[in-house]
């Protein structure tokens, strides 16, 4: 074969791969615009104190809900029902009052229990459809129980749900799917099981959390629909590959956790798109294959975990020039290899390698170990798209003196997803 014709071969290959894997971002999902709360006439007084909030919007409904919750109140450790007296709510314990816009008079806005510890029966969906004027509700580590029934979606401001930490059980509570103003989603370290409809990924939120709970089967195509910026789907028992879908998130998606499922297959070259993430975790699966190159789009990257997991093959040096890394664990997988600019994040302590089959290096895996791993043939799918770039400008234009600055003065992260993987005590 003569070299010209080699050139014009590997030409047209390279071609073929661009035009089967798109290197621009998918477009975004379209989604109908939240619905305007109810028009204010006139206009807005301001929020009056709470020893003197003039005429109250639903009181005799909201007293009323108040008295019976606190008689179904069986523990309540930090003495909140001891406040509940009276015709004033907003001096009830964990009640929060604000002027309700298409009243222009005061109302209960916020409901926050987080931490009360209460025991008894507590049905918290009896209890808040009784709170017309509510938009906060955050009661994590309690014991509310009970079904969260489609009229949730009547309550008009309602736009932030805590539930964590709770005692609900049964399937996702669909209802909340309703509730299309949620920007604020949180409902770990329950007992949900079962899989995850789809449309929970149509809500608009911006944070959505359901970690530490029983939810299985495969996460849905849907996934790249969400709008949220932080996503935690950690220690569940989700299987299957994480979605080619991800990469139309790439407007917002700024921290995920996928940690500690049953995750199978390889990595979609679409992470890439996502230049606004922070944090990746997708540790403690059984992920394999190699690293796409389209990780050195992930300019923002401060955060990236895929310990433990069966990765292989070489660490691209590109990762390595990402200008924010400052801790990017690997450890625990088969990579055999790795260039001047990983060795470089290794030397500083931002680069853990450990149990690997990388030679040379400390802390490695038996040889036999490696032997055994390498001798079973291994592909993935669209095996074409992992040597795909999916930006212009990606890190390994920077020059090495460029990285080795950026990389010395990244500011140490503060990612909030993993503080949602600490449980409170109940």
């Amino acid at each position: 074969m003569s070299s010209a014709f080699y050139i014009v071969l590997m030409a047209l290959f390279i071609l073929g791969c661009q035009g089967q894997y798109p290197t621009t971002p998918p477009p975004t999902p379209r989604h109908p615009p939240r619905p305007a709360f109810p028009a204010l006439k006139g206009r807005l007084i301001p929020r009056r104190p709470p020893n003197n909030p003039g005429p109250l919007s639903n009181r005799n409904l909201v007293i009323f809900i108040a008295q019976e919750l606190k008689r179904n109140i069986t523990s309540d450790p930090k003495n909140y029902t001891g406040s509940w007296v009276g015709n004033n709510y907003c001096l009830y314990k964990g009640f929060y009052c604000d002027t309700v816009p298409d009243k222009n008079i005061t109302g209960l806005a916020g409901i926050d229990f987080n931490g009360a510890r209460f025991r008894g029966n507590l049905n918290f969906y009896r209890f808040i459809r009784f709170l017309p004027d509510i938009a906060i509700f955050h009661a994590n580590s309690n014991n509310f129980s009970g079904l969260i029934r489609p009229n949730i979606n009547k309550l008009r401001y309602f736009y932030e749900i805590d539930l964590s930490n709770n005692g609900f059980q049964g399937g996702f509570p669909v209802s909340i799917i309703g509730a299309i103003q949620l920007t604020f989603v949180d409902v770990r370290f329950n007992t949900y099981n079962g899989r995850v409809p789809p449309r929970v990924f149509d809500i608009q939120t911006d944070v959505l959390f359901i970690n530490n709970n029983q939810f299985t089967q495969r996460i849905p195509t849907a996934f790249g629909n969400t709008t949220a910026r932080y996503i935690t789907l950690a220690n569940n028992k989700f299987i299957g590959s994480i979605p080619q879908s991800i990469g139309r998130t790439w407007k917002t998606l700024t921290e995920v956790l996928f940690l500690n499922n049953r995750l199978t297959g390889c990595l979609p070259y679409e992470i890439g798109f996502l230049q606004r993430a922070t944090v990746f975790d997708a540790g403690f699966n059984i992920l394999t294959g190699p690293i796409p190159q389209s990780f050195a789009c992930l300019k923002n990257l401060q955060l990236l975990s895929l310990a433990h997991n069966q990765f292989y093959g070489r660490i691209p040096d590109s990762l390595c020039r990402l200008p924010n890394a400052y801790n990017f664990t690997l450890s625990y997988n088969y990579f055999n290899s790795i260039g001047p600019y990983c060795r470089r994040l290794w030397r500083i302590k931002k680069l853990d390698v450990r149990r690997n089959c990388i030679p040379g290096f400390p802390g490695q895996r038996p040889a036999s170990e490696c032997t055994g791993f390498y001798s079973i043939r291994r592909s993935c799918p669209r095996a074409g798209s992992y040597n795909v770039i999916t930006c212009q400008n990606p890190a390994a234009s920077l020059s090495r003196s460029q990285v080795a600055a950026l990389q010395d003065m990244a500011p140490a992260p503060a990612p909030l997803t993993y503080k949602a993987l600490v449980e409170p005590p109940r």
